[in-house]
């Protein structure tokens, strides 16, 4: 039904579908916009402060309970923020067993958002159990992948939630090759058939996405060896009106020289912005910087589901996340292909050479995330940073909702529909709302 009287006031006190609480706040008045905010009212959380006095070989298990779902991704970026400032250098082995545990985070979380979190609002529903009568197979199909996605990390990291074995200076056990083998066929006869079987939903669907396109800039690790997930650089990407793409890379030393934290009164997390108001972090983002360096299978997915370079509707964050899913299947393969060739070896921890501060991002499913820490001489945590990729979206899904409102008030959509979209949007950039709140401002008055 078309909204006439341009009289709409939308209150959806925690969005569901995503991790923690964010509200959504839209006033309209005889056509006029009194109020459009995308509200976040979860409490702090002081993990910066828990990690003090903490010795070097804690903080990694201390942060990675910022997220029970990029564990994995906290895990890695502490231990190499830590490596940075100890002067540690790990082994190659140790590099490609993390870039293989990254993979299989990036796998699970993107089944379990496309699949279980977003589906549902293109289909209809109002969660996947509705779907389970009517559309069974897949939703086992998609129970089958997001098992095998945390198996695949449990092999690599003794558990893939808060995993046990990644530490500064490598893995305290390490995968053996049987493990390693069967985890392998289990892509050849579970993994990728159940995959293709998925994609013909996906691409029912593909047409279902709202049109939404509101250029920004898009800011990812990229990495020259390889699509960026596991480690590289730091780069902001732009587009002019005729897409031609401006490009700047940071050193990972300098992320807060584009994060560029501030406060806003409506959130208790902190926002970001770079050269633009905000930037996108995310599986967008990543393929609007690295699109070029997809496998094979999942550039040609993504031109099977026609996501295209530069991509500016936010809602098909989803549909870079099953590219993503895809590539990250594929790149799981050959990572093992090659430990299996090499032979996995013994190594020791390798130790520390000194004592400083130091950065490291990687990638996870939801965006670039950056730790940064200081020890003291004798190892000792005496300060940290960490700046998580939902909170550098914060500021896009306002300036998102800002442009959005007043073009589904000039296509007369009914509050209704306004309300589900602005709820979709939301669901697309897959948030982690509770990590992301790291700032409480207290003042007392007498």
């Amino acid at each position: 039904m078309k909204n006439n009287n341009k009289d709409i006031k939308i209150n959806v006190h925690h969005v569901t579908r995503v991790e923690g609480h964010g509200n959504i706040v839209v006033n309209v008045t005889n056509g006029k916009i009194e109020k459009c905010e995308w509200q976040v009212p979860e409490s702090p959380r002081f993990f910066e402060a828990m990690i003090r006095g903490r010795h070097y070989s804690e903080v990694a298990r201390v942060v990675s309970r910022i997220c029970g779902i990029c564990s994995v991704g906290h895990t890695l970026a502490s231990v190499k923020a830590s490596e940075a400032a100890l002067g540690i250098k790990v082994t190659p082995q140790t590099a490609k067993l993390r870039s293989l545990i990254k993979h299989a985070e990036n796998f699970d979380s993107h089944i379990v958002h496309v699949l279980f979190l977003a589906a549902p609002d293109l289909l209809g529903a109002p969660s996947v159990f509705p779907l389970v009568p009517t559309h069974g197979e897949t939703v086992k199909r998609a129970l089958r992948l997001k098992r095998f996605g945390h198996e695949w990390g449990s092999i690599i990291g003794g558990r893939t939630t808060h995993p046990t074995r990644i530490v500064p200076g490598g893995f305290t056990e390490l995968p053996t090759k049987q493990e390693l083998e069967t985890l392998r066929k289990r892509f050849d006869t579970e993994v990728l058939p159940d995959v293709t079987a998925i994609l013909e939903l996906v691409m029912a669907l593909r047409e279902k996405f709202p049109k939404f396109d509101r250029p920004t800039e898009y800011i990812a690790a990229h990495d020259e060896k390889e699509y960026g997930m596991y480690d590289g650089v730091i780069q902001s990407t732009m587009f002019d009106s005729n897409g031609k793409e401006t490009k700047q890379t940071y050193d990972v030393e300098r992320y807060r020289d584009c994060t560029n934290e501030y406060i806003v009164p409506q959130s208790t997390a902190k926002y970001a912005k770079n050269k633009a108001d905000s930037y996108m972090v995310g599986a967008l983002a990543r393929f609007n910087n690295n699109h070029r360096q997809l496998r094979p299978e999942a550039r040609a997915l993504a031109e099977k589901l026609g996501l295209k370079a530069p991509c500016y509707n936010p809602y098909l964050n989803s549909v870079a996340q099953v590219v993503e899913a895809v590539h990250s299947a594929y790149e799981g393969v050959r990572l093992i292909d090659e430990l299996l060739r090499d032979g996995i070896k013994e190594e020791k921890l390798v130790a520390p050479t000194k004592f400083g501060t130091g950065s490291g991002l990687t990638e996870v499913p939801r965006g670039i995330l950056f730790h940064h820490y200081s020890y003291d001489k004798d190892g000792i945590c005496t300060g940290g940073d960490c700046i998580i990729p939902t909170n550098q979206n914060h500021a896009n899904i306002q300036r998102d909702f800002e442009a959005l409102v007043p073009k589904m008030l000039a296509d007369g959509r009914s509050e209704k529909e306004m309300e589900l979209h602005l709820e979709m949007l939301v669901r697309a950039y897959d948030p982690c709302i509770s990590c992301s709140t790291h700032y409480l401002d207290v003042q007392f008055k007498k």
